[in-house]
């Protein structure tokens, strides 16, 4: 069972579903999707320690900047900085360095998933941005992954 601390990161499951399918199909992670994050996470800081909510509030907006530079340099989207930075609110300071080896693994793993899915025919992948020969690399997949794997192999 996991820890309690990230029973909250569980109810974003659903979410995160929702941005791997949107990025993988529109290249493109709708805004509400992030804002949801926020407000169930908002919703569950009323059970959190007050210098806990800091330092999760406080490691999230590193990530959007570091994110927002990111961007800028064309390394990654705007929505996979929003929920990248959403995402980090649901993981403890003491999680840290597991939710950045399970994003690494994510990222590896969501890559080589993406670059395989796009040697299919091309008829199989029509309609798929994210799949397109000429495309960038979905990002919100493996964000997904290491959101979903998180509350299972954090603290391995």
């Amino acid at each position: 069972m996991p820890d309690a601390a990230v029973l909250p990161i569980l109810a974003t499951a659903p979410l995160l579903v929702a941005v791997a399918y949107f990025d993988l199909r529109y290249m493109r992670i709708p805004n509400a999707i992030s804002l949801l994050a926020v407000a169930l996470f908002a919703a569950s800081s009323l059970i959190l320690p007050p210098d806990d909510l800091m330092q999760r509030l406080a490691a999230a907006a590193v990530v959007l900047g570091i994110g927002f530079l990111a961007f800028a340099l064309g390394l990654f989207g705007g929505g996979d900085v929003k929920i990248l930075a959403s995402l980090v609110l649901f993981v403890p300071i003491s999680g840290l360095n597991d939710f950045a080896m399970l994003l690494a693994w994510g990222l590896a793993i969501g890559i080589a998933l993406v670059l395989a899915l796009r040697k299919l025919p091309a008829n199989w992948r029509e309609g798929w941005v994210g799949l397109a020969d000429q495309r960038g690399i979905p990002m919100g997949v493996s964000i997904a992954m290491a959101g979903l794997a998180y509350p299972i192999l954090g603290s391995f």
